[in-house]
């Protein structure tokens, strides 16, 4: 139910059945992929954001306002943390750490700490409009926000300083990624462009050709080789994913068209030592779709 509404009321049409993956993500051959588990729901209105806390934790943030941490294994909501005035845009954390980190259509970002049994632990005002954006640095100590009111920020998670503020005209945040390793943060807007920022300065070290559609979605392989960013679209037209790497050529690698309407998501997949490397997207289509990265065929 978690990932379900969170995709949009998406059906899983995927035939990738070679194998599943364990919570350390390695893989195992074990043949059909056995039905998808389905719990109790977690929020009383729809889920808007779900990320990866632990190997066996996720967390969510949904239209009720509330942040709720579950394991998946079991579908027990461990904790629910509540501060938000208006619904919850989007959650992240730095994996296996215990900061959970929320963004809100109330303009503001908290910090909660997972075994805290108080109010959030920071909290992050300073956007104009709602905050679209939510990125953590790999070791938690910084935090990159982006929001629509075209700004992006960079925060320290322990003072809730603002350490930097960078404004562009029409950069409508849609998604920000944090490169794992390196100062660099990806981030797509609605201006249909793909920026690399430089944490450092919190200044824009590239830019990707601008795309034909609005670019909704990004998120960076686990080696920081590579990033992939999805379009918006309708009727046949966009809603394209696009691979694009993120050393000195930086060039476009590759497309993966197959959807209908706008991708609204995408992502690289935990690669086990028996499979291809792969990619997930899902659309407004109701598919989520399963690539092989390399070579742009689906599974």
């Amino acid at each position: 139910v978690l990932v379900g509404r969170a995709m949009g009321k998406l059906q899983s049409k995927i035939s990738f059945c070679t194998s599943k993956y364990r919570a350390n993500g390695s893989g195992e051959e074990t043949g059909p992929v056995p039905a998808v588990q389905q719990h109790d729901p977690v929020h009383t209105d729809a889920v808007t954001s779900v990320a990866a806390l632990k190997p066996d934790l996720c967390v969510s943030g949904g239209r009720d306002k509330s942040v709720a941490v579950c394991s998946w294994r079991s579908g027990a909501v461990l904790r629910r943390f509540s501060g938000h005035e208006r619904e919850v845009t989007k959650v992240t954390s730095a994996l296996d750490s215990n900061r959970v980190f929320s963004a809100s259509r109330d303009k503001t970002v908290m910090m909660w700490e997972l075994h805290r049994t108080s109010g959030p632990s920071q909290h992050f005002p300073g956007h104009d409009l709602v905050v679209t954006g939510l990125a953590v640095s790999p070791d938690a100590s910084q935090l990159c926000t982006g929001s629509r009111d075209n700004t992006v920020c960079k925060w320290d998670t322990e003072t809730g300083e603002c350490l930097g503020r960078a404004a562009i005209s029409r950069n409508l945040v849609t998604h920000l990624c944090w490169v794992p390793g390196e100062p660099y943060i990806v981030q797509t807007s609605e201006d249909k462009t793909i920026r690399i920022w430089d944490s450092r300065e919190l200044q824009v070290a590239h830019t990707f050709p601008a795309r034909r559609h609005i670019q909704t979605c990004c998120d960076v392989s686990q080696d920081g080789r590579y990033c992939l960013s999805s379009s918006s679209g309708s009727a046949g037209e966009g809603g394209e994913a696009t691979l694009w790497d993120l050393r000195q050529t930086r060039n476009r690698v590759r497309e993966y068209k197959g959807h209908f309407q706008t991708t609204t998501s995408c992502v690289f997949l935990p690669r086990g030592p028996a499979l291809a490397p792969s990619i997930a997207t899902s659309s407004y289509d109701s598919t989520v779709k399963v690539w092989d990265r390399d070579t742009g065929g689906r599974g």
